[in-house]
């Protein structure tokens, strides 16, 4: 067990896959750093990557403060201390800021689905980070996704049986499903 791990991802919304992933890599770690990526739609470091999904609006409907809220709930939820992680911006389309948000020392703990994956990879090894892959598998491998969440929000089906309890109370609360359906 390390001591401070990290992980990354948009969470866009957070759903049960990704806290298969957050448990995880906290059983490993001490202390997780859990790094919202794009949580500056309008970054000035987004340029020509502004066509590839994960760089539209509409694949971005959550604040970074309304994903860190959801994250915070769904952890507390799950029986992790609040004391023994942390959530961070993450500006994986800006790596040379990465450590103003991460410090040296982390062990990233990072999963595989596509190409995607393996470039977060090779651009944390690279910037020095130990990484460790805690499982590779296939798009069709996952329990859902977040570009299916979205969908099922716009569409008004049953979103609510693939995210956190706490999750689905944070999102209700505050009419955020509401976004996807103007």
């Amino acid at each position: 067990m390390v001591e401070i791990g990290a992980v990354q991802g948009r969470f866009q919304g957070l759903h049960l896959g990704h806290m298969e992933f957050l448990l995880e890599a906290k059983k490993r770690c001490q202390f997780l750093i859990i790094g919202i990526t794009n949580y500056d739609i309008h970054s000035q470091y987004i340029s020509d990557d502004a066509k590839l999904n994960r760089f539209r609006s509409a694949s971005n409907p959550f604040t970074f403060f309304e994903r860190m809220m959801m994250i915070t709930a769904s952890m507390v939820e799950a029986g992790i201390p609040r004391d023994q992680f942390t959530v961070v911006p993450f500006p994986i389309e800006a790596p040379e800021r990465i450590p103003n948000f991460v410090p040296d020392e982390v062990t990233f703990f990072q999963t595989i689905y596509d190409q995607w994956g393996r470039q977060k990879v090779e651009s944390l090894q690279k910037m020095g980070y130990r990484v460790e892959v805690m499982w590779e598998r296939t798009d069709a491998d996952r329990l859902t996704s977040g570009t299916e969440i979205r969908q099922l929000m716009h569409d008004g089906g049953d979103w609510e049986s693939l995210v956190p309890p706490a999750a689905a109370d944070y999102i209700h609360r505050h009419g955020l499903w509401q976004r996807l359906q103007d």
